[in-house]
């Protein structure tokens, strides 16, 4: 079975980024977001256009992936 990268349609706050990276990778989704919060603060806030960029780029799953 092919892996995909696709926004979580179950794990989300937002659009579901952090927590389709995470399911991805295996990683636990609130330490993604952790991550990514301190990286956004300590570079200028250049985490919220990637955040956006990828909402446009990255497809919605559409079912549940178990």
């Amino acid at each position: 079975m092919e892996k995909k990268l696709l926004r979580s349609s179950r794990d989300k706050w937002i659009a579901g980024i952090c927590g389709g990276i995470a399911e991805y990778f295996g990683w636990n989704p609130d330490v993604l977001r952790l991550v990514w919060v301190i990286l956004t603060v300590s570079t200028a806030f250049c985490g919220v256009i990637i955040y956006l960029v990828l909402w446009l780029i990255m497809p919605k799953a559409d079912t549940y992936i178990y």
